[in-house]
């Protein structure tokens, strides 16, 4: 598979995670993006032995979208701390169904199993998310999605159980098509320089094709 690199230095690795790619092995011989980079920085540098190549966060395997990678331990620490005091920038485009005004999502999220629902009284992890309509047609709203806590299947669970599944979602929605979902915007600071770098990717395939232009007057475009 062809990867597609949006910044390389001896610290990190930013790319474009495709949909339908793993983040990580998940012991099968399904593709992954850990085991692809790894392959490529040894090749390209000429590494011996193994590589080391820090996974630093998850995008689910429909998923598509920018990811960051650390090239040391170090880097991985830092950009680690970075997620963990929610100092990293994680925003997404979905097609969700139904038209809807922009707003926030407040919920308590406990896993079963392989999915995610909304607990009661409080019970599980606190997850938030704001939102904000870009587009409506035929029953359809483009959305972008500012991610405040990163919890399992969180877009896809709140946006399902508040009436707006995503359109494409096997698990929580109708689940034809591929998956609407797309993190299109990550920030954090380099680990070692501390400059504030900004990466955004805009989709061209599935559903949002069908808002290529609304894409283009709210200026996200490549």
């Amino acid at each position: 598979m062809k990867l597609n690199i949006l910044y390389e230095d001896n610290h990190l690795l930013v790319v474009e995670k495709p949909p339908f790619v793993l983040s990580q092995s998940d012991g099968s011989d399904t593709l992954d993006m850990l085991s692809l980079l790894k392959a490529y920085v040894k090749e390209k540098y000429h590494k011996p032995g193994n590589v080391y190549l820090g996974l630093v966060h998850r995008l689910d395997k429909e998923v598509g979208g920018i990811m960051v990678f650390a090239r040391t331990s170090k880097a991985a620490r830092r950009l680690s701390e970075q997620v963990r005091l929610h100092q990293m920038e994680k925003w997404y485009l979905a097609v969700v169904e139904g038209k809807m005004g922009d707003g926030v999502f407040e919920d308590y999220l406990v896993r079963d199993s392989f999915r995610s629902l909304i607990g009661k009284d409080k019970e599980g992890k606190f997850a938030r998310l704001t939102y904000q309509v870009l587009s409506y047609q035929k029953n359809m709203s483009l959305v972008r999605i500012f991610l405040e806590t990163g919890r399992h299947h969180q877009i896809r669970v709140q946006f399902s159980s508040h009436g707006h599944p995503l359109l494409g979602d096997r698990k929580y929605g109708k689940g034809e098509g591929e998956l609407a979902l797309y993190a299109y915007h990550l920030a954090f600071f380099h680990p070692v320089t501390k400059e504030k770098l900004i990466f955004e990717k805009i989709p061209n395939y599935s559903y949002f094709r069908m808002f290529s232009s609304a894409l283009k007057e709210n200026h996200l475009t490549e």
